[in-house]
């Protein structure tokens, strides 16, 4: 694409685009940039349009029709699809495993490490003045020894995770 073409093009593809953009339901970038991505398609096929600016014209009028047909045949998820809240036995047992051995491998790991980490995996969703407090060290120390420890459980995980 040329760039005198895309200098020319930019403002009436700006304004044509926010025309249509409100009766479609969508964000008028989206369809500048489905608009550019067309222009590109034609040019590496057939080259330049003959009159430019009215076939941007009707390639914004066609994108905001096609998402106009595209938005009427789109549901919402009636829940969220990371919710696993249904999971089967196959799955909360494979969690119940994981579990298992990330605690497993965090017993294994040096210093004050597990009480650190423990503390960390904690349910009671600790804050770090609470788990500095619970542990006798400075707030201001905790970041760098939870990433020490953190570095010391990949290795103690990692010959795990690559036999899986």
């Amino acid at each position: 694409m040329t760039p005198d073409l895309v200098t020319a093009l930019r403002p009436l593809l700006t304004a044509e685009a926010s025309a249509e953009a409100y009766a479609t339901g969508t964000d008028a970038g989206d369809l500048e940039q489905a608009v550019w991505l067309r222009l590109l398609e034609r040019l590496d096929a057939e080259g330049p349009p003959p009159d430019p600016q009215e076939w941007l014209r009707r390639a914004v009028r066609s994108e905001a029709r096609r998402t106009r047909r595209t938005s009427r045949l789109e549901r919402p998820y009636v829940v969220e699809p990371v919710d696993d809240g249904d999971r089967g036995p196959e799955q909360l047992a494979l969690a119940a495993a994981r579990g298992r051995d990330l605690r497993a491998a965090v017993r294994r790991l040096p210093g004050r490490c597990p009480r650190l980490m423990e503390a960390l995996l904690s349910p009671e969703d600790l804050t770090y003045r609470e788990i500095a407090g619970e542990l006798g060290i400075s707030q201001g120390s905790l970041g760098p020894e939870r990433s020490r420890c953190l570095g010391c459980l990949r290795r103690l995980l990692a010959p795990e995770v690559a036999a899986c």
